[in-house]
């Protein structure tokens, strides 16, 4: 039985849950359009939990195993919600060796969460990618779209407190 994976209570709107079903209803008969509407639903949420899957499987009537199967193999779909601040330390090579792991550990013990996760007042999100072509400023992290070059572990706090509200 699949479960919930965000500790981040579910907020859907009705308003939300109608544009979901004008898409399903758009796209039901054809079973070979639920990427296309799991993409869709991922705009219209900001993210693929659990009840917006159950929606899914059974308006497109699929099962709902089909549905996790295909939001956990591309990476494109999120599981969990992103936060206000989505924050990204990059892991490429030229990053990794100058210390973002101890910086993405860092974020982690400041934040009480871990990648792919976001805290419980969704203010912030974490997650970890592979190079965000700024090899020259290693380690970087980015804060929705603002880069940070050259961090280090002692900076982390003072990132963090900018978005602190």
């Amino acid at each position: 039985m699949l479960k919930k994976i965000s500790s981040v209570p579910f907020r859907g709107t009705p308003e939300q849950e109608q544009q979901l079903q004008t898409v399903i209803d758009a796209c039901k008969s054809d079973k070979s359009q639920l990427m296309h509407v799991m993409q869709e639903a991922q705009e219209i949420y900001g993210y693929l939990p659990y009840e917006v899957q159950v929606m899914i499987a059974e308006g497109m009537d699929v099962p709902l195993e089909k549905v996790y199967g295909v939001s956990t193999f591309y990476a494109q779909f999120s599981l969990s919600p992103k936060g206000e601040h989505n924050i990204s330390v990059c892991l490429g090579t030229a990053c990794y060796v100058k210390g973002s792991q101890q910086i993405l550990d860092k974020l982690t013990e400041e934040l009480g969460i871990g990648p792919g996760e976001c805290t419980a007042d969704g203010a912030f999100s974490i997650e970890a990618c592979r190079c965000v072509g700024a090899c020259g400023l290693a380690p970087v992290l980015t804060v929705n779209d603002e880069v940070y070059g050259k961090v280090t572990e002692k900076d982390v706090p003072t990132i963090l407190a900018k978005y602190q509200h």
